[in-house]
């Protein structure tokens, strides 16, 4: 169903119910709710770190920053790429996320080598629930290693809810998985009763537990 106005309030209350927007490609400007059958959701305790990946994050290949270029981050999960030529991130999606970032709602993961944003990600916080919204990669590796400090956060700031909305060969490896939509609801309505932080610190012990 097409929606003719969208405030930043009314978004957040439709994820509240498990609902979200989206856009049939970058130049749409229309966009219309999704409300999935089965939607994706990465357990937070069970969150498997492949092997070579735990590698590359002990490392410190990247710097690893939160919420300190947003704009670059959207912005770069909405462009598109020869593996990804069409995305579902409009303008009117870049401007209502970026409000609720200004509200305290939305944050950014980003990933640098040598100065230069090479990936990220970016999503919602409501409650004790994650709602991840999109990532991108400029090299090899740059979401995963961002997706892993962001379990890292989530599980230190007392999240209980990491939503992939949807599963992907990408996200699978992590310990994706698909659950009924009358189940999400639910996990939703406890996740939303939690009083998580997202700026609460996290350390070496925190990604250690993730990653050895």
């Amino acid at each position: 169903m097409e929606m003719l106005e969208l405030t930043p309030d009314m978004l957040l209350r439709a994820y509240a119910i498990g609902v979200f927007p989206m856009a049939e490609d970058r130049d749409d400007p229309e966009l219309f709710w999704v409300d999935p059958r089965l939607r994706g959701v990465i357990p937070l305790e069970r969150f498997h770190v492949p092997r070579r990946l735990r590698r590359t994050v002990r490392s410190k290949r990247f710097e690893v920053t939160f919420d300190r270029d947003f704009h670059a981050v959207i912005e770069a999960c909405a462009d598109a790429t020869k593996s990804r030529p069409q995305t579902w991130i409009n303008e009117r999606i870049i401007t209502l996320y970026t409000s609720l970032y200004h509200m305290g709602h939305a944050h950014s993961v980003e990933c640098w080598r040598d100065g230069v944003l090479a990936g990220g990600l970016y999503g919602i916080t409501l409650g004790g629930a994650f709602f991840g919204e999109s990532m991108f990669s400029l090299a090899n590796d740059a979401s995963k290693v961002a997706l892993v400090h962001l379990v890292a956060r989530l599980r230190a700031g007392g999240f209980t809810l990491l939503d992939s909305q949807f599963i992907t060969s990408h996200l699978s490896q992590f310990g994706a998985r698909e659950i009924p939509r009358a189940t999400y609801r639910r996990r939703l309505a406890e996740a939303l009763k939690v009083n998580a932080d997202f700026y609460r610190d996290f350390g070496y012990d925190d990604l250690a537990a993730l990653v050895g």
